[in-house]
């Protein structure tokens, strides 16, 4: 039996239940099994006192890229990417390796986090658009394993954001214009272990994000983002919180849905995804429906006055005021 799902057997069993009670009632509960397959288990609950600092910055992603489909929902994406949105034009071109990936971007939400809680805390020696960081505690802050093999992809992964060239007229902090930039400037690793493994990394941002993240442009995500498995539930995710955010509800049409999550598949399994990521009710801060009569989505926050908005919905009772729908 795998490690994630004897972790998700413990976590569901009910009180007095048998372990093989459990096994076998969460084995026959397919909501159960697309709920775990939706999200990975807790790789650190026992976090290092040392990198305490560090974990208790709360991911923070910037609107820009929650917006616009930067990054590639599937590794080894080759393709050259145009999206054209509101009169917000994105191209992407991929780099030797691919374009990033949204894995990739935990690199751009580890940074941004850690600028954040620097601005917060005052502490003006560590606000730049150069960040320097451990391996280690990126590893452990985004939930992936520490072994060889782990820093071996973060390195891959820092190749693809410095390979992957966006060309964008996306306006941060009131300025519009066309600009084309890596999504990092340059990256290098500082300190090496004895075994040759990165220790210390320095990734310098490019400037267009740095200026986003002085003038605030950034939100907070459940530290479960890092938790979800499927590319494409991590850019439902993002956004669910750029446009939902603390409302009650945020109404989309599936194409629209569609064409701001970049997705490469066709409409019919795009579709198909979202049915299956509403019934595995799994996404951080959000609960989602699919209305097939429509061909909508409605995202609602897990907030009391997102029940209560999902239950006047099912009641057809008229939505809130402050609704807002995007078709």
């Amino acid at each position: 039996m795998s490690e994630d799902r004897q972790q998700f057997i413990q976590d569901n069993a009910r009180p007095g239940e048998t372990w093989k009670e459990a096994s076998a009632r969460l084995g026959s509960d397919k909501k159960a099994a697309r709920r775990r397959s939706t999200l990975a288990p807790e790789r650190h609950t026992q976090r290092d006192f040392f990198i305490a600092d560090i974990l208790d910055a709360s991911p923070k992603d910037d609107l820009g890229s929650m917006e616009h489909p930067l990054f590639a929902l599937k590794a080894g994406d080759t393709r050259m990417r145009t999206y054209e949105r509101n009169g917000v034009t994105v191209k992407v071109m991929p780099g030797h390796g691919g374009c990033a990936t949204i894995h990739d971007k935990d690199v751009w939400i580890y940074c941004i986090s850690q600028l954040v809680e620097a601005m917060n805390r005052g502490r003006e020696d560590d606000i730049g658009p150069v960040v320097r960081f451990t391996a280690y505690d990126f590893l452990v802050t985004t939930n992936r394993d520490t072994s060889g093999r782990a820093y071996q992809r973060m390195g891959d992964a820092l190749s693809r954001l410095r390979s992957t060239t966006i060309e964008t007229n996306i306006e941060v902090d009131g300025y519009r214009e066309r600009r084309g930039f890596g999504l990092v400037d340059s990256w290098r690793v500082v300190e090496r272990g004895k075994d040759n493994r990165m220790v210390a990394v320095e990734v310098r941002l490019p400037e267009w994000l740095w200026r986003s993240v002085k003038a605030r442009h950034v939100l907070t995500l459940s530290r479960d983002y890092f938790r979800l498995r499927k590319p494409l539930d991590r850019r439902i995710y993002e956004l669910a919180r750029k446009h939902c955010g603390q409302q009650p509800r945020w109404r989309v049409g599936l194409r629209a849905l569609y064409e701001k999550s970049g997705s490469a598949d066709t409409l019919r399994k795009f579709r198909a995804a979202i049915k299956v990521l509403a019934e595995a009710n799994a996404l951080p801060d959000y609960r989602l429906a699919f209305d097939q009569e429509d061909d909508a989505v409605t995202f609602y926050s897990r907030g009391g006055k997102g029940g209560k908005a999902q239950l006047a919905d099912l009641m057809n009772v008229r939505p809130l005021k402050n609704a807002h729908g995007d078709k």
